[in-house]
């Protein structure tokens, strides 16, 4: 598991962003029905706090990976969109995180994502 979790750094840094960015990009990409997620949601999942998801939200975006959306609702609440970049480098790096897994084979099991 350390061993994959290594590669996992190594592969997100490479890309010029950090483990933690990784992580907020996938939540973001990998919620449910929708396309954006609120700091708050992103807090939830990522077990921190609202105003360090903040931060890391703005470092994010920043980086032209991520930008923030008034909701066309509720102006007071925010939406987190992932931008072209952004997706870019999360499509990017799950094809390394799945080829490592193939190299894995017999110690992890490769999901179907079909």
């Amino acid at each position: 598991m350390r061993r994959y979790e290594h590669f996992s750094e190594n592969a997100v840094q490479a890309e010029g962003i950090t483990p933690l960015q990784y992580l907020l990009l996938l939540h973001i990409k990998g919620f449910k029905g929708r396309e954006w997620a609120t700091v708050g949601e992103l807090a939830e999942r990522l077990q921190a706090k609202p105003h360090g998801v903040v931060a890391l939200v703005s470092r994010c975006e920043a980086g032209g990976l991520v930008e923030r959306r008034a909701n066309a609702d509720d102006r007071r609440r925010v939406e987190v969109h992932l931008l072209p970049h952004g997706e870019a480098i999360l499509t990017r790096l799950a094809e390394i995180h799945r080829a490592e897994l193939r190299a894995l084979q017999g110690v992890f099991t490769i999901p179907n994502l079909d």
